[in-house]
């Protein structure tokens, strides 16, 4: 692997694109961040790069690699600029995507939306073959029906096909020859097979899963090529990798094959940030506060690890309602969204009431303070009429911001509207977005069966460190630790994951008799993938360590409990060993087990990772005193009024330094709210320690 000193990590928001340049000599971060371009996400990459690197004088050759993630596959489904798809499936099953589950995520709502399927009924071809349970060919697929439907899906005008027949994950022979014929009779055409994307029991989820990889795959490739030849064209030839949404990092043809893996990237750098800065300060249990500027998140974080999940849900017609999105059936780190970000637009609904978000002002026009065309109040604009930002101190002065627009869209569309002045409503909306995700996370939590007060807050993210506090103190938090560069830390995340990427298999079998000789094959086929798929990303093969992770459930259960198997277990052939892992990981869930039940499998997920990378950070800060040396009016809920509110620059902050509140704590990517009744400490990590009283305490 390379020796250049320099490692470069890049996270595309829906506001912002942010950058950290690591010197891995020193362990010194230069950050940087600038307006995304939302209709051509690559050129805020590129400009930014190349600032970045000029601005501190390092050379293109002297940078190993850069890391990304982006949100152009979740976009690209969100709002339908994928590429038109076709489906083939077995005769009969054509409308599977359609029929779903048959649950409804409203059970009251006459009118209740469902997404629409991204292929039309049109576009989706049943051909006749059957494989049973087993992997027992019934009936041999029809390759006169196969070419027909080849040659109709080419001039259909679909640029991609999704092959997903009844239980091709148990034997894929049918969907392969489907894939060489559709290769035969239509060449131009993207295909991808459920065998290869996610060869696992459930039908819905398994098709919707694949449809959703091929409809944004040429999407996904063409912008990673215009990527690597604009990095290329500023002097980088190290390696672009990819930031997965379960944490891990993948080559970039790796990433253009499974973009669906693509789905949580950003996010999920933000989450590996979050553990590494915590435990920096010696959190443990965490839950990671990710405000942007268009979604809030939140994830908990248990013994230095983020909670894991292999489902997830894009593109919910109804935002916060499980099973209103499209099913995916990917390894990702478990986040919900919890609310709004600084771009979400509030307004008056018909009822009279304050509603905020999910449309979003973007980088394009932005919230009104930006100036660059937005008329509608944002959270940034609150925030920026309550004080809580500078108007000249935004983003380090490279850009200032409009209070008089702020004020301006925010009387008209809200506090005229609600009969309040400009202040009670710019509060009104912040405290509106503070209590909306203070109630997410809460029930999150509560339905993972955790105390959420015993958790440690650890807000990321340009707007994550402004609501922090008062989010702490609605959920009965009284800690939290505050990073250094939480405005860019996704960006940073993406630096300190390693190289990964895991392999999952169906296998539904009871455990009782479970045959671990063919299970030794099946997942010694997956490590050997994955090794090499490591030693072409340059890992070494010695360096190279598999984690293996069982999904079980007790027999009649229609969920499944994940639970890494120890290695001796599966070697021991120890069936006791293996249901007492499973039964672990259970009892955390649930609070309970069944030990009179028999357990039986669902599938087995092998992890391939490299090492991961040492960050040796340095804790030096800028130069300066600990001192305020300035002062603005901020707006407190315990005052009930505005505040003469110091301003603290965080680079003078050193080591044993306290803060108490009310202060702002601002540095470039963001700002810091401490209220009253709040005392922040600086630790040798550079991180700020706060302790939080209750409101009136």
């Amino acid at each position: 692997m390379s020796t250049a000193p320099f490692r470069i990590g890049v996270d595309i928001g829906g506001t912002f694109t942010d950058f950290v340049l690591l010197d891995t000599r020193d362990g010194s971060l230069r950050n940087g961040k600038r307006l995304t371009t939302p209709h051509a996400p690559e050129q805020a990459v590129l400009v930014g790069i190349g600032e970045l690197l000029d601005r501190h004088g390092v050379a293109p050759e002297q940078v190993a690699h850069v890391i990304h993630g982006t949100t152009l596959v979740a976009n690209a489904l969100i709002e339908r600029r994928g590429v038109p798809t076709g489906l083939v499936t077995t005769d009969g099953f054509r409308d599977v995507i359609e029929i779903g589950t048959e649950l409804r995520h409203d059970t009251y709502d006459l009118f209740m939306q469902v997404p629409e399927p991204l292929v039309p009924r049109r576009h989706r071809l049943g051909v006749p073959e059957r494989m049973l349970p087993d992997g027992t060919a019934r009936t041999p697929l029809d390759e006169a029906a196969a070419r027909e439907a080849a040659r109709t899906l080419a001039t259909a005008g679909v640029q991609a096909v999704a092959v997903c027949f009844l239980h091709g994950f148990r034997n894929p022979a049918h969907e392969r020859r489907m894939g060489e014929i559709l290769a035969e009779e239509a060449p131009g055409l993207t295909v991808c097979l459920s065998s290869d994307v996610v060869p696992e029991i459930g039908e819905y989820e398994r098709a919707s899963t694949t449809i959703c990889n091929a409809y944004v795959l040429p999407v996904a490739q063409r912008y990673l090529t215009r990527l690597g030849d604009g990095l290329r064209s500023l002097g980088l030839s190290g390696p672009l990798y990819l930031m997965l949404s379960d944490g891990g990092t993948v080559g970039e043809q790796t990433a253009a094959q499974h973009p669906i893996r693509l789905v949580q990237s950003g996010p999920a750098g933000g989450v590996r940030a979050t553990a590494l800065l915590g435990a920096a300060s010696g959190a443990q249990d965490i839950l990671c506060f990710d405000m942007g500027g268009t979604t809030a998140k939140a994830c908990l974080i248990e013994g230095g690890e983020p909670l894991r999940s292999l489902d997830f849900e894009v593109a919910r017609v109804d935002r916060f309602r499980k099973g209103s999105g499209l099913p995916l059936k990917v390894p990702v780190i478990e986040m919900i969204e919890i609310g709004a970000g600084g771009g979400s637009i509030a307004q008056v609904d018909r009822l009279g009431l304050l509603r905020v978000g999910p449309e979003s002002a973007s980088s394009d026009p932005g919230p009104a303070c930006y100036g660059l065309g937005g008329t509608r109040p944002t959270v940034t604009d609150a925030d920026l009429i309550l004080g809580y930002l500078g108007a000249g101190s935004f983003l380090g002065g490279d850009m200032t911001l409009d209070v008089a627009a702020a004020e301006r869209a925010v009387r008209e569309h809200l506090a005229e509207p609600l009969g309040l002045s400009v202040v009670e409503a710019a509060w009104a909306l912040h405290e509106t977005v503070n209590g909306n995700m203070a109630q997410a996370a809460a029930i999150h939590a509560l339905e993972k069966a955790r105390r959420i007060e015993g958790y440690t807050m650890v807000p990321i993210g340009g707007a994550g460190p402004v609501h922090a506090a008062q989010v702490c103190r609605k959920l009965g938090i009284t800690q939290m630790v505050a990073p250094a560069g939480a405005g860019v830390a996704s960006a940073f995340g993406f630096l300190a994951s390693p190289i990964s990427f895991a392999f999952v298999r169906g296998w539904v079998a009871p455990l009782a008799g479970l045959d671990f000789e063919a299970l030794r094959v099946l997942l010694g086929g997956m490590e050997r993938e994955g090794r090499a798929m490591l030693a072409e990303a340059g890992v070494p093969a010695g360096a190279a360590r598999t984690t293996v992770i069982g999904a079980l459930r007790y027999a009649g259960q229609g969920f499944q409990v994940e639970a890494a198997i120890p290695a001796e277990a599966l070697a021991n052939k120890d069936l006791a060993a293996v249901r007492a892992a499973f039964e672990a990981a259970y009892l955390r869930q649930y609070g309970r087990t069944e030990p009179a039940l028999p357990v039986e499998c669902v599938s087995w997920q092998v992890i391939v990772a490299g090492p991961r990378p040492d960050l040796a950070l340095s804790a030096a800060a800028g130069a300066g005193a600990t001192a305020a040396a300035r002062s603005r009016p901020a707006w407190f809920l315990e005052a009930g009024s505005f505040l003469d509110t110091p301003v603290i620059d965080r680079t003078t902050l050193r080591p044993g330094a306290t803060v108490t509140g009310p202060a702002l704590v601002e540095e470039r990517e963001s700002t810091l709210v401490l209220p009253p009744g709040t005392t922040a400490r600086c630790g040798d990590s550079m991180n700020l320690v706060v302790q939080i009283a209750p409101h009136g305490a």
